[in-house]
């Protein structure tokens, strides 16, 4: 393997993240519906810090 290939070359999970809000109203996790890091108005798909985690877990990298 070359030197130059790193990680990101065969880690294709996506890792653009959504603006951290500055204070409430904060966006609500689409799969517990607790409240994220995120502001409300943010559009598209939002995970509070337990669900992001579970997630990374779940598509990362092995090997």
């Amino acid at each position: 393997m070359s030197d130059d290939v790193t990680d990101r070359d065969y880690c294709l999970v996506g890792t653009d993240r959504p603006p951290k809000a500055d204070g409430p109203p904060y966006a609500a996790c689409v799969l517990c519906q607790e409240h994220t890091e995120y502001p409300e108005s943010y559009k598209g798909i939002t995970l509070c810090p337990v669900c992001e985690w579970r997630e990374a877990e779940r598509t990362s990298c092995s090997g």
